[in-house]
């Protein structure tokens, strides 16, 4: 019996990466951590935490624009 896995969308899920902050997911999405935690965001753009500093992890608050990241010269 086919799973929902199975069937492939009609259009591929669109993930873009910004440069400094998070990765824009075309939504609604559902996001599963490591420990099995679910986190689903039915909005029609998503944005994922990639700093982890966000209080609302995995979703992005902005919090990454509160300090600035080191960069290598």
């Amino acid at each position: 019996m086919p799973t929902e896995r199975d069937e492939k969308p009609a259009e591929p899920t669109r993930i873009v990466f910004t440069e400094d902050g998070p990765a824009l997911v075309d939504g609604p999405v559902e996001l599963v951590a490591p420990d099995g935690t679910v986190t689903r965001a039915d909005r029609f753009l998503v944005a994922i935490c990639l700093c982890k500093r966000s209080r609302s992890y995995p979703l992005c608050d902005t919090s990454h624009r509160h300090r600035r990241r080191c960069r290598d010269s």
